[in-house]
């Protein structure tokens, strides 16, 4: 998609998505917006694993016979055979965390969810049209950031464009030797 391709569609969700006067979301916006919804994630992942361990904890505390169930399936000692499925339930807590932390978040930004969904797929594309080619990756000339999850900003996306550019100059032997 060329830039003035890119604008026009831009210009035309602005237009039907918005009545004259109502406020557009803006790039520095969207960046907050993304970094409370990772927010969210993250402590619905944090409140979720508790949650799950605690509720596994307390049901093979109080069920003996499951001792002998899950040391069939895991033939160890009782003990490592339960920490192990603990884990497990630890785990499958921060896993199912943020489906239930994006839930939260997107009920309480329902009104600027259409134009953070949009925003979103413009931001998608715009890292999949600029990120490197990974196969020039090496221990000495790792890929900085792939997927553009540590952009929190507009600054942020500017330094990883210029990460990405200085990852391709490398790879491709740019640099004057000594540096």
């Amino acid at each position: 998609m060329s830039l003035a391709t890119f604008r026009i569609a831009a210009e035309s969700i602005k237009a039907t998505a918005h009545p004259p006067g109502a406020p557009v979301l803006n790039w520095n916006s969207f960046f907050s917006l993304r970094t409370s919804r990772r927010r969210y994630s993250l402590a619905s992942s944090i409140v979720s694993s508790i949650a799950v361990t605690g509720v596994a904890f307390v049901f093979l505390s109080t069920q003996p016979e499951m001792a002998d169930e899950v040391t069939k399936l895991i033939p160890m000692d009782p003990v490592i055979s339960m920490g192990i499925l603990t884990f497990a339930a630890t785990f499958l807590g921060w896993l199912i965390g943020p489906i239930f932390g994006n839930t939260v978040w997107k009920l309480f930004h329902r009104s600027r969810l259409p134009e953070f969904t949009v925003k979103e797929k413009a931001f998608f594309e715009r890292i999949r049209n600029h990120r490197v080619n990974p196969m020039g990756a090496s221990t000495n000339n790792p890929v900085p950031d792939y997927y553009g999850e540590k952009i929190g900003s507009v600054q942020g996306y500017r330094r990883w464009l210029r990460d990405q550019r200085a990852f391709n100059r490398k790879r491709e032997g740019s640099y004057p030797s000594g540096i």
